[in-house]
């Protein structure tokens, strides 16, 4: 039997959980706040795989073995991959507080409408992504992905709480700072977890479903949803397939370049993905605001013009809509192209800018396919009979990163 044991959350590890145990396997600091039996072996937490054959062994011999871990094992712990390696059959798992949980009682604050996402041992980026998305997260962090790499790049209205040591009487803190606050500091090792809140909406609805937030009831919504300038917006039957190319969703980062009335970007937005929306007009830029206000969502709107707005934009974009059109189209194109992890799809009035902006793509090593959308509408007529409308077509292309033959599919 293997004995896995939540610890280090303010909890002590029950003595007769240790008194039978042959092998004790925990990180340092979980072996030195317990008393090993004598006599029983002491591994510290290293590398995974040698800690593995260890138990295995011990298991192989039916010997009793105790594993220290933080908080709550089954949380982003080590449950995981002892299951996979013994089977949960041969697990009793005696959980303790998880840092998450002990973090958001420290301040006060429900932690059921709140987004769980680990930054140890994974690409930061996503962390991030979500933070800029959700009002309300905590970040598992890691060696290159702790506060300060989190202040670098989180929403500057965000405010981080960095609990460090949580459980230790002596070393516990939890201290509220602004992002440029956390950029600016060595943390150290003790860091236990970060929540970034927008404070504003800290406290939340209240849930039905805890965790990730519930994917909207529809979308492609139609146009009369969205304040827009001369109809200058895309249309609904347009924005759905562009949305099922562009596939956005918790952890992404989309663009919505040329954005206008900002429909896209907003709904990208409803369904969790992080937005950047960048649009030249000013008047529009303010219109895109207005309707992530109406809807919400944060967009992060950006005041310029493509493709040379984009050059400054931080991170590269899992997915990228272009809206629009003009001289400059195979250009923005292209930055885009370069910039774009899964998908870059296009949206064009004009059928002779196709070639190029198609150019563009499979130039960067995209798989391209497209098509043109011509919708009719159900309209009234006197005599309450009804005629079909006809909206304008526009040409819709999008473009595929190929993987190299050594990679996966991007993620």
């Amino acid at each position: 039997m293997i004995t896995v044991v939540g610890a280090g959350t303010g909890a002590p590890v029950p003595a007769d959980v240790l008194a039978g145990a042959a092998l004790v396997v925990g990180g340092r600091r979980h072996l030195d706040a317990v008393r090993v039996p004598d006599g029983a072996e002491r591994v510290v937490l290293g590398p995974l795989a040698p800690a593995l054959d260890t138990v295995a062994e011990y298991v192989g011999k039916e010997l009793p073995v105790v594993v220290l871990a933080s908080g709550d094992p089954g949380f982003f712990g080590v449950v995981r991959v002892l299951a996979e390696r013994f089977g949960s059959g041969l697990l009793d798992v005696r959980p303790g507080v998880s840092s998450v949980a002990a973090a958001f009682a420290r301040i006060g604050l429900p932690w059921d409408d709140a987004v769980v996402v680990s930054a140890h041992g994974r690409e930061l980026r996503t962390a991030v992504n979500v933070c800029r998305a959700r009002p309300k997260v905590a970040v598992l962090t890691g060696p290159g992905a702790g506060p300060a790499e989190l202040g670098a790049a989180v929403p500057r209205d965000r405010v981080l709480v960095v609990a460090s040591a949580l459980g230790d009487p002596e070393r516990e803190r939890v201290e509220r700072v602004t992002p440029a606050q956390a950029a600016a500091r060595d943390w150290g090792t003790a860091v236990s977890v970060v929540l970034c809140l927008d404070e504003a909406r800290a406290l939340g609805a209240v849930r039905t479903v805890a965790g990730v937030p519930e994917a909207p009831a529809g979308w492609a919504l139609a146009e009369d949803a969205f304040a827009h300038r001369d109809s200058m917006i895309t249309k609904f039957e347009v924005r759905a397939l562009a949305l099922a190319r562009l596939g956005p969703r918790l952890g992404d980062l989309v663009w919505d370049v040329g954005a206008g009335s900002g429909s896209v970007a907003v709904e990208c937005a409803r369904l969790g993905a992080a937005v950047v929306a960048v649009e030249k007009a000013a008047d529009g830029v303010e219109r895109i605001r207005a309707n992530a206000r109406a809807h919400g969502v944060d967009v992060d709107v950006v005041h310029g013009s493509a493709p040379r707005a984009l050059e400054d934009l931080p991170g590269d974009p899992d997915a990228v809509f272009v809206g629009g059109g003009g001289r400059e189209l195979p250009a923005v194109v292209a930055a885009c192209a370069r910039r774009a992890r899964r998908t870059v799809v296009v949206a064009m009035a004009a059928l002779d800018r196709v070639p190029a902006a198609r150019a563009a793509l499979t130039g960067a090593g995209f798989t391209c396919d497209g098509v043109l959308l011509q919708a009719s509408r159900l309209a009234p007529l006197p005599g309450d009979v009804t005629r079909l409308a006809a909206t304008n077509p526009v040409f819709l292309l999008w473009g595929v990163r190929t993987p190299a033959p050594s990679e996966g599919v991007v993620q």
